[in-house]
């Protein structure tokens, strides 16, 4: 029995905007967020924020509410900038989702549109082919080889197909086939939205990149409080009372912890995230960023990603000879040429290549013909308008376009009508000429995509049930060779991932000899390339990883399978991999890969589900773009990481000085000090740093990856820069000491000992005003970085100065704290902070580069 496939007329574009009115957007019902004053309070209520309550409290009670107050004031200040950048980065992340548009096919006034998931309504005719998403309850109209996964659902992987009157619902996907079904539900009736109501309360499991960031905070709380025990057996073997004792170790384990180091990396994240949208790259998962920073190797598509998807039928090879068709666009308008038997042949070759294409189309808009459907498809139909095609029949049956089979056909009153891959249409003909193997290597060759077309008067009971049946002893019409020219800028991508040391591969369905040509003008490989098929590639997955591990490979005429052991065979030989893909059978692949690429423009519903990274425009470029700011977040993160490190080098060496002179070194600055300076320098400038934008070195050479915290990032923090900063601390410390007539192991005046803690305090901010831009970068000293390059630096670093003066100057701030203005002699003493920041991260980096270049001769 066959299946009537002919397009109904479908709702009006009036009643359909009427039902719209009158029921609503197709939309879920949106989980209630958590209301800002419960996050805000489980930023104050959260275990280490707990235990620092205990402490003002301890202090109160012992009569010190200046350190009760200090201690107060942290937990607060972090609380709240913390739920600030959280909430901030939440709401950035809800707004990048609705970047990325759902669309549906419907039937409206006797034609196909595509509108947004949004705008269906009850009674629209959605047309479903596979990879789509089902974006409402839908009732089975009419289908042919339909199937889908509602796995989503029912927890099932076997596959559905629905018959004509079954439903399909909302939230699974179609897999294979097509099917033409009416909308009974959309939005809260939906059977989904009863499980999306479930699904909202589940919790996802933290990031890599958040565990490691937990394991750095962790480790520096740890150490925190072994310093602060340690300093608080110090203070009891110097007699100081027990309660004093404690309340000084706690006032110091406080100053250690870095309470805002988790949402200074998140807003970092999410500004990344932010800008990469700006470039048409949306990111799905925050975490992605530092991922995309790291990738070593990329396996991209060829069509729409390296080539621009504008596909045009450019010559048709017949056996009576060639055609050339002069037709830009999609509009009808062209310029046929060749032999007088081959333009007859021409109508017959096309109307039959069109037949397969029935819901493509294009449209012209403000002069412009615009593609609706699949491109390929679409320029097989305006080949056959401009060929004079007349109307077809009705089809009788169709058989979707497969992966596997790499062909589509179509049933009807004239007989079966075939289009696919050459190499998949060519055994199912009864005969095939070395004329026309010989017109497809030539066509290959020039970079043209070739489809094969051929037929069959003679209709069989079994061809509306069975591609196979329907797909056998063929008659081979001809040969459409189409062109799909590469991006403009491409090229230039390609050799950016050169610089960065990235390595590339094109892994295609493509013909071998159409993927070596577009691989070779592009630049991703060599005028001579490696190029194998899917067929040759190892079944030993050690042997494919060998074969794949070379920069401008091309694999053409790979199966969806054949790209999830690609992937699996790079990321064995140590690869971070990122993966394009656009079809439904690509999920494993992208899913597999470190990072995912699906196509925003032309890709499927499945594949942008599957996908780390959706590219809104389809853009090769795109990628480069992402993965060049997704290394300058990581490095950032190194950034403030040194930053805050550094800090707490000169924090902490007053107190270890005092501790090891016994208390014959008074004190350089105090607890309230150290929590001030945390307050006033270390948030802005470090939220700076996270803002630091690409430069021209962020993609030259590959990024070194692995932990955030390495021997790199220790050694300028606890070998350079901060013992810089502490010696230069001390220094001033004791030289107002000095010149004030202090001896050691004697108790100097309250105004003389004001004076030289106020100095140290001062020389430590300037040190740090000097370590933000010494963290710039970890290979080259100031002076060829530069200090205008991130305007967010300069304005952290003027508010910094100018809490500086007020934590000196402002009453009761001074006496507060322990420290007041320093004496001409202490100002200028403490200035030497900034060079001598600055000449020591010069100098380890000067010598850094000087060892790296003699391990690069002697190697």
């Amino acid at each position: 029995m066959r299946t009537e496939l002919e397009p109904r007329r479908g709702l009006s574009a009036a009643e359909a905007a009427r039902r719209l009115s009158e029921d609503g957007p197709n939309l879920l019902p949106a989980p209630r967020p958590p209301h800002p004053a419960r996050l805000l309070a489980a930023q104050l209520a959260h275990f280490f924020a707990v235990m620092l309550w205990v402490a003002a409290a301890l202090a109160w009670v012992a009569g010190m509410p200046e350190l009760a107050a200090a201690i107060a004031v942290v937990v607060v200040v972090n609380g709240v900038f913390s739920f600030a950048q959280e909430y901030r980065a939440d709401r950035a992340a809800r707004r990048l989702r609705d970047l990325l548009p759902v669309r549906a096919s419907v039937r409206r006034d006797g034609r196909t549109v595509v509108v947004s998931a949004v705008d269906l309504v009850r009674g629209d005719l959605v047309l479903l082919a596979a990879g789509d998403r089902v974006c409402a309850d839908l009732a089975v109209v009419e289908s042919s080889g339909f199937s889908v996964d509602e796995s989503l659902l029912t927890g099932e992987s076997a596959l559905v197909r629905p018959e004509p009157g079954g439903r399909v619902f909302a939230g699974t996907y179609a897999v294979e086939g097509f099917c033409a079904a009416e909308v009974v539900a959309t939005g809260a009736h939906t059977r989904l939205a009863g499980i999306a109501a479930v699904t909202a309360s589940a919790v996802r499991p933290r990031s890599p990149l958040a565990v490691q960031l937990h394991r750095v905070v962790r480790a520096v709380a740890v150490a925190a409080v072994a310093v602060g025990a340690v300093f608080f057996a110090a203070a009891m073997l110097l007699g100081l009372p027990t309660a004093e004792a404690f309340l000084f170790a706690v006032g110091v384990t406080v100053a250690l912890v870095p309470e805002g180091l988790l949402p200074t990396v998140t807003l970092s994240l999410a500004r990344a995230a932010q800008q990469m949208a700006g470039r048409n790259a949306l990111v799905r998962r925050l975490e992605s960023v530092e991922t995309l920073g790291s990738t070593t190797f990329i396996c991209t598509d060829k069509t729409g990603t390296l080539t621009r998807n504008e596909m045009t039928a450019v010559r048709v090879w017949t056996p009576d000879g060639e055609v050339s068709v002069d037709g830009a666009g999609y509009g009808p308008e062209a310029e046929v040429t060749g032999p007088a038997a081959a333009l007859a042949a021409l109508p017959s070759v096309a109307d039959s290549a069109a037949r397969c294409a029935p819901d493509a189309h294009a449209v012209n808009r403000s002069g412009r013909w615009h593609p609706v459907g699949d491109p390929m498809e679409v320029a097989l139909r305006v080949l056959a308008e401009r060929a004079g095609r007349a109307s077809p029949p009705v089809p009788t049956a169709r058989h979707a376009f497969d992966p596997r089979r790499r062909r589509s056909s179509v049933v009807d009153a004239d007989g079966v009508h075939v289009v696919g891959a050459p190499d998949s249409v060519f055994p199912r003909c009864a005969a095939v000429s070395h004329a026309a193997e010989e017109a497809l290597d030539r066509l290959s060759r020039d970079g043209l995509r070739v489809l094969a077309v051929a037929v069959r008067a003679e209709v069989r009971d079994t061809d509306a049930a069975s591609s196979e049946a329907a797909e056998s002893d063929l008659v081979l019409l001809g040969l459409v060779a189409l062109a799909d020219p590469p991006r403009p800028d491409v090229a230039e991508a390609v050799a950016a991932c050169r610089t960065a040391g990235i390595s590339l591969a094109m892994i295609t369905g493509d013909h071998p000899g159409t993927a070596r040509a577009i691989a070779v003008q592009v630049g991703l490989a060599a005028p001579e390339p490696v190029v194998v098929t899917g067929a040759e590639l190892p079944a030993d997955d050690t042997a494919l990883g060998e074969l794949l591990d070379q920069d401008g490979i091309v694999v053409a005429r790979v199966a969806p399978e054949d790209k999830l052991r690609i992937a699996r065979a790079l990321q064995a030989r140590g690869h971070v991999v990122a993966m394009t893909g656009d079809g439904v059978n690509d999920g494993p692949a992208l899913r597999a890969a470190d990072i995912g690429v699906a196509m925003g423009a032309s890709g499927t519903d499945v594949a942008r589900e599957a996908a780390d990274l959706v590219l809104l425009d389809d853009h090769f470029g795109t990628i480069v773009a992402a993965v060049e700011l997704g290394r300058a977040t990581f490095t950032n993160i190194r950034r403030f990481l040194t930053y805050h490190l550094t800090d707490n080098v000169a924090e902490l060496t007053p107190f270890v000085v005092w501790a090891l002179s016994g208390g014959q070194i008074p004190l350089a600055i105090t607890v309230l000090q150290v929590l001030a300076l945390d307050i006033g320098t270390d948030l802005l400038p470090a939220l700076a740093l996270g803002a630091e934008p690409a430069n021209a070195r962020t993609l030259r050479g590959r990024l070194r990856t692995g932990s955030l915290v390495d021997r790199t990032v220790l050694r300028r923090a606890f070998a350079v820069l901060g013992p810089a900063e502490a010696l230069t601390a001390m220094a001033a410390f004791l030289v107002v000491l000095l010149a004030g007539g202090w001896t050691f192991g004697a108790e100097p005046g309250p105004e003389l000992l004001a004076a030289a803690s106020g100095t140290a305090f001062t020389a430590i901010v300037l040190g740090q005003l000097a370590n933000a831009f010494a963290c710039r970068s970890e290979t080259r000293w100031i002076g060829r970085v530069g200090v205008r390059g991130n305007p967010l630096l300069l304005l952290a670093v003027g508010v910094e100065l100018a809490l500086l003066i007020v934590f000196l100057t402002v009453p009761p701030l001074p006496g507060l704290l322990g420290g007041g203005l320093p004496t001409a002699l202490g100002w200028c003493v403490a200035a030497a902070a900034v060079p001598a920041v600055l000449f020591a991260d010069a100098g380890a980096k000067a010598l850094r580069a000087r060892s790296l270049i003699r391990q690069k001769d002697s190697s």
